[in-house]
């Protein structure tokens, strides 16, 4: 089943329109139409290339690649990234069946985060990140569309009866209605779990006891933070630092932030236990 749904969001990603992500304001891009009003500074801009059929969606707070390597990546092989994303287990099913306790930002950050450093070694840092937003908000957008569609019943049904993403006319409608009702920044983006749109579908595929049932067992499978994890919480907690002045909190009311203060304790104990061990072996 998780390969079924795996490949059927991967369709969907492929038969997509190709995106062109800017920070906002960035400018109008040649070529593109912003519709009868044409592209405004400060607006919620979406235009299309009729030539291509790409789509210029801006995203406040986008990191943007630093290196031609990078850019390339951004602009070609999204697609790939999002591939190794969709076909991750834990990813599916995390972000299919345990939602209620799992946070976006896990699927968001840490995992699609660990895909790209691992797929892209070689580049820096930030290019590393302007990937992983690149590629999240390609997915998420994509999928928020689908559900935009489906909410206002402009998404066709194919030959089997699950839905399907039409031309890219009815697709443009569906990233405009999203842009129209978000604000769109990366956090926000980080923020939307990849698997909501489809999970929505699943939940009515499945009758609820199955869809219970699964759910449990992988809740079950669910373990304390391992140490890549809680080594990028604590990447992630001391950029949190650097943008608040201060260090996540275990009792913020903001699940994310509350997240990161437990990857920073998981990642304390760790190394308190990697120098008791090194004491021990020099004692030895």
């Amino acid at each position: 089943m998780l390969k079924a749904i795996s490949a059927s969001l991967l369709m969907e990603q492929v038969l997509a329109p190709r995106y062109e992500f800017t920070p906002r304001n960035a400018g109008a891009k040649e070529g593109f139409d912003y519709g009868e009003e044409g592209y405004k500074e400060g607006g919620r801009n979406v235009g299309v290339n009729k030539d291509t059929g790409q789509i210029h969606v801006e995203i406040n707070g986008l990191v943007t690649p630093q290196s031609p390597e990078a850019t390339r990546i951004c602009k070609e092989d999204l697609n790939e990234v999002v591939t190794s994303f969709l076909q991750d287990k834990t990813v599916l099913e995390r972000g299919l069946f345990d939602q209620e306790n799992t946070l976006p930002e896990e699927l968001t950050q840490l995992r699609m985060g660990k895909i790209v450093r691992e797929r892209y070694p070689e580049l820096s840092n930030a290019d590393q990140e302007s990937i992983r937003q690149h590629a999240i908000a390609a997915m998420n957008v994509t999928q928020q569309a689908k559900l935009a569609l489906a909410q206002s019943d402009a998404i066709g049904k194919d030959a089997n009866g699950s839905d399907a993403i039409q031309g890219n006319t009815a697709f443009l409608d569906g990233v405009r209605k999203f842009v129209n009702v978000r604000d769109l920044d990366i956090d926000l983006i980080d923020r939307i779990n990849p698997f909501e749109a489809a999970y929505a579908v699943l939940a009515k595929a499945m009758d609820e006891k199955s869809l219970r049932q699964v759910q449990e067992s992988i809740a079950a499978k669910k373990v304390s933070i391992p140490e890549d994890e809680a080594r990028e919480l604590a990447k992630r907690a001391l950029q949190f630092k650097t943008e608040r002045g201060r260090l996540p909190e275990i009792n913020a009311a903001d699940p994310w932030e509350k997240r990161m203060a437990e990857g920073v304790a998981a990642f304390a104990r760790f190394r308190a236990q990697a120098k008791a061990a090194q004491g021990a072996n020099g004692n030895g």
